[in-house]
């Protein structure tokens, strides 16, 4: 099958790529997932639903991320990385607040499986993790003809796109470029990093290479109510040393 790559630039004050989340803690990992930015690719087309075909297409291509941090002046025409922020914790309290004497109102307060009031009257506290001032640079390797719909949709998105949560809105243009080769994205990467004033951190690939090996379950098989993941392999490779 031939394909393309796309550069993908997200850039914002909080994002958050969740993997492993359960009930009331929602975590983030320190780079995007392939299930993130596939989500972010069908938000921009469109896609609702399942969209079991579409991720297909996807099966088998690659991610590649880069990780930037910004950087400071430390004179004879060197800059040094900054300490990445630390994570952002937010709390939540779910169906807190609401009067359940009111039809409409008690339609936002959780309950059990069987649609009974869950104990404790429904309210329940969340604990949601954030990545402060992050930004990555995604290289996805697309299908050749779906490449240039996703390029326009990513420029002229049909529904809000965002960075892993609806309240994490990029703050830059996501749409950079296509390519023919991962290593021409990648430079073109490396390009706008460096009119940013930003230095490379870490790098994610595909598969097992030298460096951090992880498996993650992040390969989206079918979206929807009733979510499918399928596991794969990445490398992270440390670039920089920070501070």
């Amino acid at each position: 099958m031939a394909t393309r790559y796309l550069l993908l630039w997200l850039q914002a004050p909080l994002q958050s790529w969740g993997h492993d989340s359960k009930f009331g803690r929602r975590d983030t990992l320190n780079f995007p997932t392939k299930s993130g930015v596939l989500g972010l690719v069908c938000s921009a087309l469109g896609a609702g639903g399942e969209q079991r075909e579409l991720l297909a297409e996807f099966l088998g291509l690659t991610q590649t991320v880069l990780s930037f941090v910004r950087s400071r002046d430390v004179g004879n025409g060197e800059r040094k990385s900054y300490d990445r922020q630390p994570l952002l914790r937010d709390f939540h309290m779910v169906g807190s607040g609401y009067d359940d004497k009111d039809p409409w109102a008690t339609l936002l307060i959780p309950k059990t499986s069987d649609g009974k009031k869950a104990v404790g009257g429904g309210a329940k506290m969340t604990y949601r993790y954030y990545l402060q001032d992050a930004c990555f640079a995604v290289v996805l390797q697309v299908p050749e003809a779906m490449a240039a719909a996703i390029a326009e949709a990513l420029q002229n998105p049909a529904w809000d796109v965002y960075l892993g949560r609806k309240n994490c809105a990029p703050t830059d243009f996501i749409f950079r470029g296509m390519s023919v080769d991962e290593e021409t994205a990648s430079t073109q990467a490396l390009a706008i990093a460096k009119e940013k004033e930003l230095l490379l951190d870490f790098k994610v690939l595909d598969g097992e290479h030298e460096g951090e090996v992880l498996t993650l379950m992040d390969v989206p098989l079918q979206f929807g109510e009733r979510k499918l993941y399928r596991d794969r392999r990445v490398t992270a490779v440390n670039v920089v040393d920070i501070g």
